[in-house]
């Protein structure tokens, strides 16, 4: 789209690709990414942790997930869901920081898909302006999978 109309979701952008396979099946995986005491014990890549997630799991509805970082410094990841196909897909708005900076609003992708012995998470990050930024967000998800597939080790963070 062009034009008046267009957003920044319109525009197109460098895109990146996170997976990992997570040994649990479908509906308790998508519930660990959707319900925000689940996702306080597992989001967040490595020396991050989520204090704080609310989750209003509805097309237009918003989340909000707090990330502590090392210094104890407080970072908002903020958006709304697009799509819900529960349990198998999310797409939603991502924006990290400043709510009224709609120029770095991007968009995440989320699938859910059904492999033997688990569930293959896959994160589809697009619509990012940056080489920089990318490689950023590739060291997040790739941290915040290794969090969600730990929390599904026994006796690690556990449900």
């Amino acid at each position: 789209m062009t034009g008046p109309e267009a957003t920044p979701l319109d525009e197109p952008g460098i895109s990146l690709v996170a997976r990992r396979l997570i040994l649990a099946p479908v509906e308790r995986v998508f519930a660990a990414w959707t319900e925000p005491e689940r996702l306080k014990r597992w989001w967040g890549p490595d020396s991050v942790t989520c204090p704080d997630a609310e989750v209003d799991l509805r097309v237009g509805g918003a989340y909000r997930l707090a990330n502590r970082l090392p210094d104890g410094t407080i970072v908002w990841i903020t958006g709304r869901f697009l799509e819900i196909e529960r349990p198998r897909r999310l797409v939603y708005t991502w924006l990290v920081g400043d709510p009224s900076a709609e120029s770095e609003r991007t968009r995440v992708t989320v699938r859910f898909e059904p492999r033997a012995g688990g569930t293959e998470v896959i994160v589809v990050h697009d619509q990012i302006a940056s080489a920089a930024f990318r490689e950023r967000s590739r060291s997040g998800w790739d941290g915040c999978l290794r969090g969600l597939a730990d929390y599904f080790q026994p006796g690690v963070l556990g449900e």
